[in-house]
């Protein structure tokens, strides 16, 4: 692909959930089609997008069709195919590349990734057998958590290690081998970085932003983050310097610990749209979803402005679905729906924003209030 693509291209997008459907919505403002490749019928991003094929992420004849309907490919989140992205890529333009894919779907790649690029991490071990986790364990102490590699997300495929006696339960659990222990961070903050960079190397970083999770799934972020100049700087930098490293053109999200000395530890890393980027939406002229369409499509990248302070918050599970008539008839909550037919307990069925003058983001008793029936 030579330059930008023009108006009426279209963009494949693996992967058929709502961050696909908010990066579909700002491609058509972009003047852009998008066609989606799921494994759903009647998927989120498939609702707003000019076509859709259905198949699994490794057939060759769906990946083949695909390929050819579309000038350039992306995906909306990690579970996916790295064979099939190798499948496409040799066919199409693809955005991440499927190496940058591949580190991040694995989080002992991704580990040895960012401490190879000179990125601090919390101290981890590859685990194998029960023999080496209690060898860890001795190493690294308790309370630690033990993760699988590959497929976690929202708290999924962990287990919190506080006594020995949590060690061989959850080795067995987890599966499958090898798992990763990491040791516990005692942070005062966690934080999230998300930076766009182009083909050409330009990047666009957003602002550093705070994230408050309950049961291990996002609740709120706020942005900005509530976090020293010094640490406001580390977290840049790394973000800056993971992208390049990657030379990754599309999105990345870093997420990451402020521990109690002021230490910026980074955590985890997802090269696309991220959940504690949706503030951006109605906060910056450029959302984290126009930034993503513009590096994959070769446009420029402006600045990543924010006009207003913003506090995000997820909408999760049937409880949340139900405030949905009231969330709407409140005046100041700016409703992101995303289309999911039934609200399941633990997964994300929408998210709201709430918009300050800058430099005017309350505290946690005034963000109570002005979430109102979410506060």
């Amino acid at each position: 692909m030579i330059g930008a693509l023009p108006p009426n291209a279209t963009i494949g997008l693996v992967g058929g959930g709502q961050l696909g459907r908010m990066s579909a919505l700002a491609a058509a403002r972009l003047g852009y089609r998008c066609h989606i490749l799921t494994r759903e019928e009647d998927s989120p991003a498939a609702q707003v997008s000019h076509a859709v094929t259905i198949s699994d992420y490794a057939d060759p004849a769906s990946l083949r069709a695909f390929a050819a309907a579309v000038d350039v490919i992306s995906f909306e989140f990690e579970n996916v195919s790295a064979e099939g992205l190798d499948l496409l890529a040799s066919l199409k333009p693809v955005r991440p590349a499927p190496s940058v894919l591949r580190i991040s779907q694995d989080r002992i790649a991704e580990k040895s990734f960012l401490n190879n690029t000179g990125v601090a991490t919390a101290p981890w071990r590859v685990v194998e057998t029960l023999a080496e986790l209690e060898a860890a364990v001795a190493e690294l102490g308790l309370p630690s958590v033990l993760k699988t590699t590959r497929l976690g997300y929202d708290g999924k495929g962990q287990a919190m290690l506080r006594s020995p006696g949590n060690l061989a339960p959850a080795f067995e659990r987890l599966s499958p081998k090898p798992l990763i222990l990491e040791g516990f961070v005692d942070f005062a903050r966690e934080i999230s970085v998300v930076i766009a960079r182009g083909a050409d190397g330009s990047v666009s970083a957003f602002d550093t932003v705070e994230n408050q999770h309950r049961d291990h799934i996002l609740d709120i972020t706020l942005a900005p983050a509530r976090i020293t100049a010094e640490v406001d700087q580390a977290a840049q930098r790394i973000a800056r310097d993971v992208v390049a490293a990657l030379d990754l053109v599309g999105l990345l999200a870093v997420e990451m610990f402020v521990d109690r000395d002021g230490r910026v530890l980074a955590n985890e890393i997802a090269p696309r749209p991220h959940n504690s980027g949706h503030w951006t939406i109605d906060a910056c002229p450029m959302s984290q979803f126009e930034a993503h369409i513009r590096a994959i499509a070769g446009l420029p990248l402006p600045p990543a402005v924010r006009h207003s302070d913003a506090v995000m918050k997820n909408l999760v599970g049937p409880h949340e679905a139900a405030l949905w008539p009231a969330i709407v008839a409140s005046p100041g909550l700016i409703p992101h729906h995303y289309g999911k037919a039934e609200a399941h307990p633990g997964r994300k069925i929408g998210h709201v924003t709430r918009l300050f003058p800058r430099g005017a983001l309350p505290g946690a008793f005034g963000i109570k209030a002005a979430l109102g029936v979410l506060g």
